[in-house]
C-alpha cells in the first residue's frame, strides 16, 4: 500500500544530496532572477524589480518545525511598499507587486528570506551568507530636487555577510547577532555597471514565540544599521555636476564615509502554508558625509511595507530544523 507520509531523511543522507541539489537550485535561481529582471524591464517596471529586491532584503526567515521541515519550498504572494526615491529624498512612492517565495534547507547551503548562506566551517559563533540590497530608479522629472538631472537607474547590491552570534538563550527564543555585510553596487538598466561599495554593520535582535521551532510561531526582528559607502556610490546619488547646477542647486561632489543610521522592526507569522509580514523603518542621514548635498531634502524618514505569501509546492523530503 502506498503511503502519503513524507519521508524523513537523516542529516548524513541530506549532506550527500546537497552538493548536487544545491548546484541546480542556485543555477535555477540565477535563471529565474535574470528572467524576472528582463520581464520587469521589458514592461517598464524597473521600480517594481528594485522594490522587490528591497523587500527580500528585509523579510525575515521562514519558520522551522519540530518534527522536521521540507528540504525546499516554492510559493508566491504580494506586497505593498511605501519608500522614498532615495535616502534623504522627500519624494515618497507606493509600490504594489507580486513577490516570490523560495526556501532551500541543505546541510551546507541554505536559501530563504534571510539570504543565501553557506556553512563553510564548523562554528557555533559565525556563519557566512550572501546579502542583497537595492534601490528604486528615479525619474528626475518627478523629483523636484533632481529636475533637469539624469535619471537614477535601478541599483542592485550583492556581497558576503559575516554573521557573528553574540548571545542566544538556551531555547533559541531570543538571539543577538552582529552582521557585517560588504556589498558591491551595480546599475541594472541597459547593461550592468559597477558603481561602488557599501559596508553596513548591523546589530540584530530576533525574538520568537511561543518557541523557536513552533510551526505557527511569531518572529520579531529589531535591527540597527550604520552604513559606510565609497565616494563613487555616494556620488551616484548626491553629486551635482557643473552642468546640472542651478541657482538653487549648487555644484556638489560627494566623499566617502559615514552614511547616517537606520533602524528597522519586522514582524512575521507563519500559518501552515501562509506567511504574513510587515516592517517599519526609520532612517536618519543627519551627520552623513553627503548630508549637505542639495539633493538631500529630508534628513529623517519613515518607510514601511506589508506582504503575504502562500507556499504552493514543497519537497516530500523532511530535514531537521537548522538554526544557522
Amino acid at each position: 500500500m502506498r503511503s502519503d507520509r513524507r519521508q524523513f531523511v537523516p542529516p548524513t543522507e541530506v549532506a550527500k544530496q546537497t552538493k548536487v541539489q544545491t548546484y541546480f537550485c542556485l543555477a535555477g535561481l540565477q535563471k529565474i532572477a535574470g528572467k524576472a529582471r528582463q520581464f520587469f524591464e521589458t514592461n517598464g517596471n524597473e521600480k517594481a524589480f528594485c522594490a522587490l529586491v528591497l523587500l527580500l532584503a528585509w523579510a525575515p526567515t521562514s519558520v522551522a518545525q519540530e518534527q522536521g521541515v521540507p528540504l525546499w519550498e516554492v510559493g508566491g504572494g504580494a506586497t505593498v511598499l511605501r519608500v522614498p526615491d532615495y535616502r534623504g529624498s522627500e519624494e515618497v512612492r507606493t509600490y504594489v507587486f507580486p513577490i516570490p517565495w523560495f526556501v532551500y534547507r541543505g546541510e551546507i547551503f541554505r536559501a530563504d528570506r534571510d539570504g543565501v548562506r553557506a556553512r563553510l566551517f564548523d562554528s557555533e559563533r559565525v556563519d557566512l551568507r550572501i546579502g542583497i540590497g537595492g534601490s528604486v530608479p528615479v525619474d528626475s522629472d518627478r523629483n523636484q530636487a533632481r529636475q533637469g538631472m539624469q535619471d537614477l537607474r535601478p541599483l542592485f547590491e550583492v556581497g558576503p555577510v559575516a554573521n557573528v552570534h553574540l548571545w542566544r538563550t538556551d531555547d533559541r527564543r531570543a538571539a543577538l547577532d552582529l552582521r557585517l555585510p560588504a556589498r558591491a553596487a551595480f546599475t541594472v538598466r541597459s547593461g550592468v555597471r559597477h558603481v561602488g561599495y557599501v559596508f553596513a554593520p548591523q546589530l540584530n535582535l530576533d525574538l520568537r514565540w511561543p518557541s523557536a521551532t513552533a510551526p505557527d510561531r511569531w518572529n520579531l526582528g529589531l535591527l540597527v544599521e550604520v552604513p559606510f559607502s565609497d565616494r563613487r556610490l555616494n556620488g551616484y546619488f548626491y553629486d551635482v555636476s557643473a552642468a546640472e547646477a542651478t541657482a538653487t542647486r549648487p555644484e556638489y561632489r560627494s566623499r566617502s564615509g559615514y552614511g547616517g543610521w537606520q533602524t528597522l522592526a519586522a514582524l512575521s507569522h507563519r500559518r501552515d502554508r501562509w506567511w504574513f509580514g510587515a516592517f517599519i523603518k526609520y532612517d536618519n542621514v543627519s551627520g552623513a558625509v553627503f548630508a549637505d548635498s542639495p539633493l538631500v531634502t529630508q534628513r529623517r524618514q519613515v518607510s514601511g511595507g506589508i506582504a503575504v505569501s502562500y507556499v504552493f509546492a514543497r519537497s516530500s523530503t523532511l530535514v531537521p530544523p537548522r538554526e544557522y
